[in-house]
């Protein structure tokens, strides 16, 4: 294969950039007809078949919903979209809205319409690629189980890669610039599952009871305040209690109650901390009213550390796209390509959407969060350059 930086002939980057361009109206259509119909975690069987028409080649099943096309021997650079939404109702006005009841309302239809874009160019110039291209259409990122873990298992993957790369879409990044900082960008992050349990028996009467609804009120306050008393306050942590539930009746006193929270942290070491504290807490407090508490991790991610060589070279190559680096960035949020480290050194590259023209700024999963369409073309250049920069390991 003809290396990067060619002679007498336009160089692989140009070619490749030209030739995404080429596809992106069709990659367009494909991200809307996504859009409109969004598939959870494991679920994406719509998503995947829509995805593998839209190739120029049938591509492998892998991690049950997933698709892997690999153009070119082994090795070389994989790169990674997502196929899963979420359960969120939409509220945006697009003529192209979900009315199933989920929503891709983390970018994820852009990045596979970017993916497709990108596979068709290298497709079209397979004979010229720097080193092979792997293109992974990835389930379940957004749930439990993950679909990166059980991408690690998959034969056509154990190999490894001489790099592992993705982009993704973050409101707070400028518009036409990227999030390459090498180390970790975003955090480790544990998914918990609280349960306070007591002794029921009527309002009237709360003597004669032990009310895990109180214990658990506590609990949720004493939560919060970990981060800025266990852990040193220059790292980047948080813990968030998202959901409470208990009860039946207003005047009846349940024998349980539960729970669920999440908790980040960019510092591994701290996570532990974090982890360690969520449970000598829970189970504290619940003590101090008379009840019992427990813990239940149901979904842990180890922080996504950036590979400094690929953060450098995808920074040397971004300009010819015409992207902006952006000023040094983390972000206690938390992906599951984290685990696909384990394939080969990887980059995540976070694509600005601050400023976008016809974006109405909202945070990621938000029911109104909708990139513009020229997200698109900006997510595949910089899938396209992170590929380059890999190949350059190669």
């Amino acid at each position: 294969m003809a290396s990067v930086h060619e002679t007498g002939q336009m160089s692989s980057v140009e070619q490749l950039l030209r030739l995404v361009d080429d596809e992106i109206p069709a990659a367009l259509a494909l991200r809307e007809k996504l859009h409109a119909n969004p598939e959870v975690g494991f679920a994406e069987f719509g998503t995947a078949r829509a995805i593998a028409d839209a190739l120029p080649f049938e591509p492998a099943p892998v991690a049950e919903t997933g698709l892997v096309a690999r153009i070119g021997g082994p090795r070389g650079v994989l790169v990674r979209a997502e196929l899963d939404g979420l359960p969120i109702d939409e509220e945006t006005d697009s003529p192209f809205a979900a009315a199933n009841g989920f929503m891709h309302a983390c970018g994820h239809d852009v990045h596979l319409a970017a993916l497709v874009a990108v596979t068709r160019a290298a497709y079209r110039m397979r004979e010229d690629l720097p080193v092979p291209f792997t293109a992974v259409f990835q389930p379940s990122e957004e749930r439990h189980p993950s679909g990166a873990v059980a991408l690690l298992d998959e034969p056509a993957l154990t190999g490894g890669f001489d790099a592992v790369v993705a982009a993704h879409l973050h409101p707070l990044i400028a518009w036409g610039s990227i999030g390459i900082e090498p180390g970790a960008v975003n955090a480790a992050s544990d998914a918990a599952e609280i349960l306070v349990e007591g002794a029921g028996g009527h309002g009237a009467y709360p003597h004669l009871a032990t009310d895990p609804v109180l214990a658990l009120s506590h609990v949720v306050v004493a939560l919060h305040g970990l981060v800025g008393r266990r852990l040193d306050p220059t790292h980047a942590a948080a813990l968030t209690v998202g959901k409470i539930e208990a009860g039946t009746s207003e005047n009846v006193i349940p024998s349980r109650a539960r729970a669920w929270a999440t908790l980040r942290a960019l510092d591994a070491t701290d996570q532990a901390v974090l982890r360690d504290a969520v449970v000598s807490t829970v189970e504290g407090v619940a003590a101090a009213h008379a009840c019992t508490g427990s813990v239940r991790f149901t979904k842990s991610e180890p922080p996504l550390v950036n590979d400094d060589d690929l953060a450098r070279s995808t920074a040397a190559v971004a300009p010819v796209a015409g992207l902006a680096v952006a000023p040094p960035w983390r972000s206690c949020g938390s992906d599951d390509f984290a685990h696909l480290r384990r394939l080969g050194p990887s980059l995540m590259a976070f694509v600005g959407l601050h400023g976008a023209p016809g974006f109405l700024p909202r945070p990621l999963h938000h029911p109104e969060f909708l990139p513009p369409a020229d997200s698109v073309a900006l997510v595949a250049k910089t899938q396209a350059v992170a590929y380059l920069a890999g190949a350059r390991r190669g």
